[in-house]
């Protein structure tokens, strides 16, 4: 007889395919354990999905009566009332009030894409309301993040009676104070982790403050904005202020914003963030939004859009404004309705964004060595700091990125100026909290200032500090980075052959979609297969194929792969019969859809035949 799920005994998987040591040295794991193989299997009976899936789902633990929730996720049963966050009836009620007076409102936005999304779907519902909103994004070089003291006495000698900041704002104590002593009432619409102290201000709709019990601290401040919207089309409503003359702005059909803003701010793909993307890609799929269709045109992106291609195409794009050009130029794409303007604004993000990534590998290689140098040969130290003088601030995040992935632990890099004052960007692994040690360290006294998430943080500190703060996050997440890295695992989701990947295999797998942060993209493992193919192409890359005992061939790319140990062991194993495990991923060109497989790692099979779990 069959167990029910919850009668089966919790075990740790075993190794997948018996790969207890991959040829990168990770431990591939079935991602789902006995009561996970139970709830799929109970998946596929119920609602007659195919076996794959159905493990995917399960995977993911979705439940079996949430599935059909979950294949089609939809905003209206999602959509909470917007007054569950704290203050944001406040909020509500003064956007409203300024729509109905007709008050010049100022919008304080970050440079980054979230904060460009949501500067953008502000200020176009702020324009239906026939308001003309000034708009102001710091630069990144010359005011930092947030706002800043000159740039509201600016605003305000404007005229503006309402500031708003969205995606920034929760810790600006001082700038915000100097908003409200020069007449300005202030609405704060932000995301970010709180600290002690609050500024004051009319409202702070922020889901992360300790008293609000909405449970919306994943979405992205694009998304806390849409919800905001919500909340003010409602009151502007119960007001009688939408009239055939000016109807009610229909918020869905800007969900292109949104579901750039959460994909590019590596916001969790859970809940009502996972269907403000999924339906924000069909509107985009409608290519009926002239900044975000010149912004598909110049990243030479002719096929459907997918969440990797907002996160790796896309939203580079509009950071680079930020990063080393004019930091309002994403934001003017998105309200731009002049084709021709929109072409000529994406291209030069196009343009900033092939400078930016020169900049970038300059400084990445420059990193990469000294980060080397530090570890040593034994590979000793929890975390890596790196500074120069020299690198631009606008790319030190995506080189902490970069050193983060290549060491497998935590990563700053510091762009050190010529008067002494450093500034940099810090990522981190699973299981450890970047942004908590940060914020400790500020109080310490050891940075000037800082702040940011668990998985990413900012940095200001004066460079005869470098040491102290070296050593201090070695004492504080020595402990952690161990743990977190004691165990490389690879999570596996099935085993298919390469017959099998076809276009129909990846469409079904989509389905479980949109993938990324806290929805993870399904892993699958090819059982020994011979690479008959392996070249460098681009910018090192690895285009594969791989060929099955059958006789059946499935193309592949191992992405940035050459110089690391992926590469090198494709590299070392030409010809030779391998475990492969990677994603499916569909190209499209001239009308052909082809999948490949995109490598993530390889393993040299026992010496017995390979069983397909």
């Amino acid at each position: 007889m069959t167990l029910p799920a919850t009668a089966l005994p919790i075990e740790q998987p075993a190794a997948f395919l018996g790969v207890s040591q991959s040829l990168t040295g990770k431990l591939w794991r079935d991602r789902l354990d006995a009561r996970g193989a139970a709830r799929a299997l109970a998946i596929t009976q119920r609602h007659q999905l195919p076996e794959l899936l159905a493990r995917v789902l399960a995977g993911r633990d979705v439940d079996i009566d949430a599935v059909p929730d979950f294949l089609d996720p939809t905003i209206r049963k999602l959509m909470p009332d917007p007054f569950t966050v704290t203050q944001m009836e406040i909020a509500a009620k003064r956007i409203a009030d300024a729509a109905q007076r007709g008050e010049k409102v100022a919008i304080f936005g970050d440079y980054d894409v979230d904060g460009a999304t949501s500067a953008a779907l502000l200020a176009w519902h702020l324009r239906h309301c026939s308001l003309d909103p000034l708009i102001h994004i710091p630069d990144r070089l010359f005011e930092g993040y947030g706002p800043n003291t000159e740039a509201v006495r600016v605003l305000a000698a404007k005229g503006a009676t309402l500031l708003i900041t969205v995606d920034c704002g929760t810790t600006s104590i001082e700038p915000l104070a100097e908003a409200t002593k020069l007449g300005m009432s202030v609405v704060v619409i932000d995301h970010h982790q709180v600290g002690t102290e609050l500024p004051e201000v009319d409202a702070l709709v922020n889901p992360n403050r300790a008293d609000d019990l909405s449970g919306l601290g994943h979405l992205a401040a694009v998304g806390l904005v849409l919800v905001t919207l919500v909340a003010v089309n409602r009151e502007l409503r119960n007001r009688g202020f939408w009239t055939a003359e000016m109807p009610e702005p229909d918020l869905l059909s800007m969900l292109h914003h949104v579901a750039l803003g959460t994909v590019a701010d590596v916001a969790p793909l859970i809940g009502l963030n996972r269907a403000l993307v999924a339906k924000g890609l069909i509107a985009m799929r409608r290519r009926d939004h002239v900044g975000h269709t010149a912004l598909m045109d110049v990243a030479r992106l002719n096929g459907p859009p997918e969440a990797w291609h907002l996160g790796f195409l896309l939203g580079p794009r509009i950071n680079a404004g930020g990063r080393i050009g004019r930091a309002d130029l994403g934001v003017r794409l998105l309200l731009e309705g002049d084709v021709s303007e929109a072409a000529r604004i994406a291209a030069e993000l196009d343009r900033l964004n092939s400078e930016r990534r020169v900049i970038e590998q300059a400084a990445e290689a420059q990193a990469e060595a000294e980060a080397l140098a530090s570890l040593g040969l034994e590979d000793k130290g929890a975390v890596i700091v790196t500074a120069s003088e020299g690198w631009h601030p606008g790319v030190v995040g995506l080189v902490a990125a970069r050193l983060k992935e290549k060491f497998s632990r935590p990563a700053f890099a510091i762009a050190l100026e010529p008067g002494g004052i450093g500034t940099g960007s810090g990522r981190s692994i699973a299981g450890v909290d970047l942004g908590k040690a940060v914020r400790q360290a500020v109080v310490d006294g050891i940075l000037i200032k800082g702040g940011g998430h668990a998985m990413a943080a900012g940095v200001t500190l004066r460079k005869e500090k470098l040491a102290e703060f070296r050593a201090y996050l070695e004492n504080t997440l020595g402990h952690d980075v161990r743990q977190a890295r004691h165990v490389n695992e690879l999570f596996v989701d099935g085993a298919v052959t390469a017959r099998s990947i076809t276009p129909e295999l990846a469409r079904t797998l989509d389905r479980a979609g949109p993938f990324g942060s806290g929805n993870p993209e399904p892993v699958l493992a090819l059982p020994s297969h011979q690479l008959i193919y392996a070249d460098e192409v681009g910018q090192a890359h690895l285009r594969l194929r791989f060929k099955s005992g059958d006789g059946a061939i499935v193309n592949g790319m191992a992405f940035r792969s050459v110089g690391q140990k992926l590469g090198n062991a494709l590299k070392q194993n030409r010809g030779q019969q391998l475990h492969v495990a990677g994603a499916l991923s569909v190209d499209r060109y001239q009308g052909v859809e082809r999948v490949q497989l995109r490598v993530l790692d390889v393993a040299l099979p026992d010496q017995g035949p390979a069983l397909i779990r």
